[in-house]
């Protein structure tokens, strides 16, 4: 390639050539000489696909208010579903997300298939380190459901268990108010985010499976429900059409069956904090059974 090549935001690297002879002496050197998979492509024109490399957070090893891990879910999904990437197997487009918080800087609201890390249990204060080291009123304002209240007499911060959402923004201020609970944290699965305008409007990824526990170093369970959905809509979509644009065709109860994948209460749409933002912006399948 002559030198020429980027790293792309979902952690691949593009080689660019302008001798199209040259390409399949360069996927033979990168993968002898590397060791690294080639794949990752799509053919728009003839309606062909690869599948993508997952774009992620940090996970445990950097991150300061991770749920789930990130590189060690990634390269267990991606060792399963590694045919897709290296060959044309797929009928559209297929982005895969994963974020390890509800903060969600790894942007899964707008991803076909999406993981982020659930929190279930609320930041226990320790008073000596919040009032050592962090500054009250901003821990405070931090949190965007109004959960935490100043106790200014002794100094520390109060949690209102019933209106914390588990996000972290109060650790993130604070690191008297750690969160970090790998054995009760776990993910939720989210699908049908898009962000291209082709053929229909952005949209938001919904939640279909709202809980899958933490089981490292492989996180079986989690691959499991990963391969179930992708290898259903590979199998019954048409030609060009992502994974919302399929649903929206068959129908969410449709989609349940064929994926085998359990429709429980947790999927209502039942959220009315702040409706006036928040309004448009759900992330359920929004039916009824």
């Amino acid at each position: 390639s002559d030198g020429y090549l980027r790293w792309t935001s979902r952690n691949n690297v593009e080689f660019f050539l302008t001798d199209e002879k040259k390409i399949d002496a360069l996927i033979k050197e990168v993968k002898k000489r590397v060791g690294f998979p080639c794949g990752g492509t799509w053919d728009a024109v003839t309606g062909k696909y690869g599948l993508s490399n997952i774009v992620h957070t940090q996970g445990w090893v950097h991150c300061h208010t991770p749920a789930i891990d990130a590189s060690g879910i990634v390269k267990s999904i991606m060792d399963e579903l590694y045919e897709y990437f290296v060959d044309h197997k797929l009928p559209a487009m297929c982005r895969i997300s994963l974020a390890c918080c509800a903060n969600m800087c790894g942007a899964v609201h707008a991803s076909d298939i999406a993981i982020v890390g659930i929190h279930r249990t609320p930041p226990l204060p320790d008073d000596d380190m919040v009032r050592r080291t962090c500054e009250i009123p901003s821990t405070v304002a931090a949190c965007p459901t109004g959960a935490l209240k100043p106790d200014m007499k002794a100094k520390t911060i109060k949690v209102d268990v019933e209106k914390c959402m588990y996000c972290g923004n109060c650790y993130t201020m604070c690191p008297g108010m750690p969160l970090f609970d790998p054995e009760n944290d776990g993910a939720a699965i989210m699908v049908g985010g898009k962000i291209s305008d082709a053929r229909r409007p952005p949209e938001l990824s919904k939640v279909v499976v709202p809980w899958v526990p933490n089981e490292p170093p492989r996180w079986p369970t989690l691959v499991k429900y990963i391969k179930q959905i992708l290898e259903a809509w590979a199998s019954n979509a048409r030609k060009h059409e992502r994974l919302i644009e399929w649903i929206d065709r068959i129908g969410w109860e449709r989609f349940f069956e064929i994926t085998g994948l359990e429709f429980t209460e947790h999927l209502i749409d039942d959220y009315r904090i702040t409706p006036y933002i928040y309004g448009e912006l759900r992330t359920s399948v929004q039916f009824r059974w």
